[in-house]
């Protein structure tokens, strides 16, 4: 996105036109002045300055030379150093991308010649919204309580996102339904966790047992049943102190407020 806002042939914009071809050759990842590293994969020096001997170059097409570096964090501190004369005079037909996950191991000379932006993670509403869109547009059947599945494992990346539909998709035979993708996550459906909370207010000793017997089934990872147990209640807390305070940015609005 911030290539295209860079080399769309509008201008500098932070809404690029989507349709000249500069865009579209961004947006098709042929684009042969948007040079993508992966640092994990190249971490090494050498890699580094390789690299650096091609920044001298004008770009082919677009107005800069893009260099988007992902997950830098990895690089070594010899490649940083490496790259730090470049950062501190840069041509100026040249920009660097840099994206991290962890932007605190990267080195304070580095941070300081750059302008962060700390991008939030996307709430599982969001990602819902977008695959369903996404699959219509398919025409690919699904449940939209698959959906919430996937949203909740992505943990806020739509690229994790949308990689696991496609497994799904895969998985489940040209659809997205609840039941399989639910076995191919290995997930705990959030409806479980609220019958073993009804089960525990209720007083109902047999019938919990009976459920946790059936998630024994599926060898669940018990960690996570209790961490989705404790969010549930910190959920069902808020509801019951402040009315109107839940929305349905996890999927599961209507069983808070019915467990509240």
């Amino acid at each position: 996105i911030l290539a295209r806002c860079l080399n769309c042939e509008t201008g500098i914009t932070s809404k690029p036109c989507g349709v000249c071809s500069t865009c579209v050759e961004i947006s098709e990842g042929r684009s042969i002045d948007l040079i993508e590293v992966d640092a994990a994969s190249r971490t090494g020096v050498d890699d580094m300055r390789e690299l650096l001997d091609n920044v001298q170059y004008m770009p082919s097409v677009s107005r800069f030379k893009i260099y988007l570096i992902d997950e830098v964090h990895m690089l070594s501190r010899s490649s940083f150093n490496a790259m730090l004369k470049t950062l501190e005079e840069p041509p100026e037909h040249v920009k660097f991308l840099f994206a991290t996950t962890d932007p605190k191991k990267l080195p304070i000379t580095v941070l300081s010649r750059c302008l962060q932006f700390n991008l939030k993670n996307l709430s599982p509403e969001q990602i819902v919204k977008y695959l369903a869109a996404v699959l219509d547009l398919e025409a690919i059947a699904y449940d939209e309580s698959a959906l919430w599945q996937l949203g909740l494992a992505a943990d806020g990346s739509m690229r994790d996102a949308l990689s696991l539909t496609d497994q799904a998709i895969s998985f489940g035979s040209s659809e997205v339904r609840e039941e399989p993708v639910g076995e191919m996550l290995g997930s705990i459906d959030a409806k479980v966790v609220f019958q073993l909370l009804a089960d525990i207010t209720s007083a109902n000793g047999q019938r919990l047992l009976e459920t946790v017997a059936q998630l024994s089934d599926f060898a669940p990872d018990y960690a996570a049943l209790l961490d989705d147990i404790l969010a549930a209640l910190h959920r069902i807390a808020i509801a019951q102190a402040v009315d109107g305070a839940v929305d349905n940015s996890q999927g599961d609005e209507q069983q808070v407020l019915q467990a509240a």
